[in-house]
């Protein structure tokens, strides 16, 4: 999937290079063939041979295995390739040569195909030097606007919000004139509380554990299910082996927030938000799914402030090709399905 949306993204400059490129080496190159059909071919055959090198190297060896610190991996596969396409390289174009120049098709093969690895080596070497180059680039860049996507939300936030440090304060106040009979209603604060702490005090970092974000959704669902009336199914499941690993901070809680606001009203029949996360594979799976009434959900609701495309947004940042998220929606229902690749 990366090395097709690599492609489609930057196609048009890659097509120009290599037609420059096979032009300049048959314009250099095809006097000292006897005719030109066999230059075209001979470059062809060098050209091909070059890019399926590179585009393998780029695109596959060092995505998977040099970024993941699997060196010696990479020097092996990298070593094979540079050998395994020299040698198709110098029996194709010895095949084709063969006749004009009435020598075995064989003949100093050996020699031959180290003169043809060593210039492959060197030409596809400075191929990935330019990819390590331009990623490292677009790193930098990517941080950047981390940075400042980070400052401007948070900015945002503050701007939106009721003063929480006076909200949380006031709720402490609160909880000791509730009459001590109401246990659930001081519980019910108390999950309040904890909530805006964790916002206030645990969301400062950039990464926190799956189980204090999901804690914070459990509170959110209990909370907000105090409010809907019996013809309203709330399933939140939590996979046992989701945990010991870390995620961006309030990243899910925009999905859950949206299911509740957008929920049906359904009188006659069940009204059902269900909520599961998982973990498979090396990837965190995270659905929400909620019954709607026909036309009362658009494609991008917003919840609690923060809409679905400012979410699609962060995953863009925090999380490149590193996710997936799909968005369905029909007459009676909407369904969000995220995976995170956790390696």
């Amino acid at each position: 999937m990366q090395l097709v949306n690599s492609i489609r993204k930057y196609k048009l400059h890659h097509v120009i290079f290599w037609l420059v490129l096979y032009w300049g080496w048959f314009y250099f190159r095809y006097q000292d063939f006897p005719s030109i059909s066999i230059a075209l071919k001979e470059v062809t055959v060098k050209v091909a041979v070059l890019a399926c090198l590179v585009y393998t190297t780029n695109y596959w060896l060092i995505p998977k295995f040099l970024y993941r610190k699997k060196y010696l991996a990479f020097g092996t596969l990298y070593i094979l390739l540079i050998f395994s396409f020299g040698w198709l390289k110098v029996y194709l174009n010895s095949k084709w040569l063969q006749p004009f120049y009435n020598v075995p098709l064989f003949n100093d093969f050996k020699g031959r195909l180290y003169d043809n690895i060593i210039p492959l080596f060197l030409l596809v070497s400075t191929g990935a030097a330019a990819k390590l180059l331009f990623d490292y680039m677009l790193t930098q860049r990517r941080l950047t606007e981390i940075s400042k996507e980070r400052a401007e939300t948070e900015l945002k936030f503050l701007k939106s919000q009721i003063n929480p440090h006076f909200l949380f304060n006031s709720l402490n106040s609160i909880y000791f004139l509730i009459e001590k009979g109401n246990v659930e209603a001081r519980q019910t604060l108390l999950q309040f509380s904890d909530m805006l702490r964790y916002q206030l005090y645990d969301c400062n970092t950039d990464q926190i554990p799956i189980e204090k974000e999901l804690a914070y959704l459990k509170d959110y669902v209990r909370l907000q299910q105090l409010r809907k009336e019996k013809n309203y199914q709330v399933d939140l499941q939590i996979g046992e082996r989701v945990g010991s690993f870390s995620i961006v901070p309030l990243l899910l809680i925009p999905f859950v927030e949206n299911a509740f606001k957008h929920v049906s009203h359904f009188s006659s029949k069940m009204n059902t938000i269900t909520v599961k996360a998982a973990r498979e594979n090396g990837t965190f799976q995270f659905r929400v799914y909620n019954t709607t009434e026909k036309g009362a959900i658009s494609n991008e609701p917003k919840a609690g402030g923060i809409g679905l495309a400012n979410v699609k947004r962060r995953l863009e940042l925090l999380y490149p090709d590193k996710h997936e998220l799909i968005i369905n929606g029909g007459d009676e229902f909407f369904e969000i399905n995220l995976k995170l690749q956790l390696s």
